[in-house]
């Protein structure tokens, strides 16, 4: 039996499938959406050997199935698409930033941002020591609005203090997450959607899991203090990370930012 000829093509066409698999994998792990995935998956492999048998009768019942699935799965999976939608954006604009940041275009605004981290982080360990419940959201790339029309809109420029006082207790604006963008508070008292991870563990509640739920809908970070134990939380892209050390924390965020 003669081999067939194996092309440069085709070795690009198997790194491209196993990078899609790959990203696949990370927007649905842990949801309830990667069952339904494994299902349709196994509905197509199942038509696939109807048509290999040459069982007719099946094979055009199932590929009725599969073309009509579409639809389907575009409602079905609709904010696992937008989150690979916006992954892809997401690294076509950060590697276009690195490449100006080369020629120093974005020297100050990085110089900016790393002073409004430390006053979000000075904010937190102060917020941390009184046991004082804070959720922040910070915007990288791709738009925030449509988790800030369910909020205050604000124009306040970052400060420690003003941060502190938003979150206090007995203000009327500490229920809710904080929005920053572009240096500034511009909106208070927002609902975040809530994550439906089934992998979040139990001691986290639903401060925690409203975090999550922005990180997964769009590429926003988000900083949590508990208000149980005091613990500062970071989230990004779906994961969670735990800091005792604030330096770390301010150093982890300014990257994230770059």
């Amino acid at each position: 039996m003669e081999l067939p000829a194996f092309r440069i093509i085709d070795i690009v066409d198997i790194l491209l499938v196993a990078a899609v698999i790959y990203y696949l994998y990370r927007l649905l792990k842990g949801t309830a959406a990667i069952s339904i995935f494994i299902g349709i998956f196994i509905i197509f492999l199942i038509y696939q050997l109807t048509v290999f048998l040459e069982m007719e009768m099946l094979s055009k019942a199932l590929g009725a199935f599969t073309g009509a699935g579409v639809v389907a799965l575009i409602v079905v999976f609709q904010q696992e698409i937008r989150r690979f939608l916006l992954m892809l954006g997401s690294t076509k604009f950060t590697s276009k930033r690195r490449f100006l940041r080369q020629l120093r275009i974005f020297q100050e605004e990085k110089d900016t941002n790393n002073v409004v981290v430390d006053e979000i982080v000075k904010a937190c360990k102060r917020m941390s020591a009184t046991k004082t419940g804070a959720l922040i959201g910070i915007k990288r790339d791709g738009s925030l609005e449509f988790v800030k029309n369910t909020g205050d809109e604000q124009d306040i420029v970052v400060n420690a203090s003003i941060i502190q006082s938003i979150f206090y207790k007995n203000s009327t604006l500490h229920d809710g997450a904080m929005i920053i963008e572009n240096n500034k508070i511009t909106a208070t008292r927002v609902i975040l959607p809530v994550s439906e991870n089934r992998k979040i563990p139990q001691r986290f509640g639903l401060r925690h899991r409203a975090a999550l739920g922005l990180t997964e809908r769009s590429s926003a970070i988000a900083i949590i203090v508990s208000e149980e134990t005091g613990q500062i939380s970071l989230v990004h892209e779906g994961e969670f990370e735990s800091y005792t050390d604030t330096d770390q924390l301010a150093a982890k965020i300014k990257t994230l930012l770059a």
